[in-house]
């Protein structure tokens, strides 16, 4: 991609009402633009590094043998009044009401669509277990949205159910998605603990989430300095110091960003709504169901928050918006240099990799500054003294290094 024919909206103030650096930065490097309270558009720089978490979420989730489906966003009031949930969600869930006088909700969650759903596709344990995910746009009316994606009305959510014929089945399933979103966030290049925590408004028996380990979080976390043991303070019942109920090292405190928790919900949406399947002697059986979310525009922003300097964006590989960014000096006075540029283009281009190439008629500092920003990996300076000996400056955005590599093999570096 060439900057003169992409959307490249960089600031290079601070917007005065962006309060975290994720929001500062997002701002900033031109991902986001806020069209309301907690409502965001995505411009294409944000949306690319959107993509490629959601693309990893899925790889991830297909390699389960979970099934990718897509639901409504727009719910009936009658299947939450089935659950319980209409009156007792309260007024974070918006309600709807169409030309009809009919009551809907935009969805902050599925659990009653995805019940509804399976109810009339379900029949046997034959089909059992089984387990759905979408990737779709939730809404939660907060009273308070603030912190840009963090803490956003609406948001990019991936949320999987699981339906089984026993609890030791859905225990089956809820270790493999426990193990699959430590995978995730591996891969994401994330430092994250899994923690015990209270299974809130979704309800169910059993729950972790996954925080990303940021100063920035709000959530407080106790872990063990010799174990995965971690669990939220708001269900802990130990202190910073004292020994690990696991019996392996001694508790600290973290702060965290949730960006993803895995329920056991057990029978509470199928036995409400009356979801049965027949077991093997024919009788009907209420099905155990999971739950398993990740907010994967939360998932950016948090990303964002871990990995930063004073000068902008230090993207993981993986979902970072570009791999190389390409900044030739003066080429707009140096055919040279212009020739040198866009021949590198097109060759790292046809290898496969995401090249960004500053094309711009702009002073070198605001280039080198953009590039900073909006943090790729990876930066190759074109310029005539380099040229001159053949070589190309090849620096590392995370430690700053810089290399001076033959134009020939630079090819072969990335």
């Amino acid at each position: 991609m060439q900057t003169t024919k992409y959307l490249l909206a960089t600031y290079k103030e601070t917007p005065a009402d962006a309060e975290i650096i994720s929001h500062q930065l997002m701002l900033r490097a031109g991902m986001i633009r806020k069209n309301a309270a907690g409502i965001y558009a995505w411009l294409p720089l944000g949306l690319r590094v959107l993509k490629k978490v959601e693309n990893i979420v899925r790889e991830e989730l297909n390699r389960t043998g979970a099934l990718e489906i897509l639901m409504p966003a727009i719910q009936p009031s009658e299947l939450w009044q089935e659950s319980g949930r209409w009156e007792q969600y309260g007024p974070e869930l918006l309600r709807i009401i169409d030309r009809h006088k009919n009551e809907f909700c935009f969805g902050p969650t599925h659990e009653e669509v995805i019940t509804a759903l399976m109810r009339n596709e379900l029949q046997s344990y034959k089909q059992l277990p089984i387990t759905l995910y979408q990737i779709q746009t939730k809404f939660r009316d907060e009273i308070r949205p603030r912190f840009g994606v963090m803490r956003s009305r609406e948001f990019l959510m991936k949320d999987a159910y699981s339906f089984h014929m026993t609890k030791a089945s859905l225990q089956e399933t809820y270790e493999i998605m426990y193990k699959t979103y430590q995978n995730i966030f591996s891969r994401l290049g994330l430092k994250f603990r899994a923690v015990e925590a209270p299974t809130g408004t979704i309800g169910g028996s059993f729950s972790h989430e996954f925080h990303v380990l940021a100063e920035s979080g709000e959530d407080e976390i106790l872990y063990s300095d010799a174990s995965d043991y971690a669990v939220n303070v708001e269900i802990a019942t130990a202190k910073a110091g004292d020994p690990s109920p696991d019996g392996k090292g001694t508790l600290h405190t973290a702060r965290g960003i949730e960006v993803g928790q895995v329920f056991q919900l057990g029978d509470k949406y199928s036995k409400a709504m009356g979801f049965t399947v027949l077991d093997e002697n024919g009788k009907a059986v209420v099905p155990q169901m999971g739950c398993y979310g990740i907010g994967v525009s939360r998932t950016v922003a948090a990303t964002i928050e871990q990995n930063h300097d004073a000068k902008g964006i230090i993207w993981p590989k993986a979902i970072a918006p570009f791999d190389v960014a390409i900044v030739p000096i003066n080429m707009h006075k140096s055919e040279r240099v212009r020739e040198a540029a866009y021949k590198l283009y097109h060759e790292l281009t046809a290898q496969g990799l995401d090249v960004l190439l500053d094309d711009r008629n702009e002073r070198v500092g605001v280039m080198f500054a953009d590039m900073e920003l909006i943090g790729i990996p990876k930066q190759i300076v074109v310029g005539e003294r380099g040229l001159d000996a053949g070589t190309v400056e090849y620096k590392d955005r995370k430690t700053g290094a810089v290399e001076h590599i033959g134009l020939d093999s630079i090819s072969l570096t990335l």
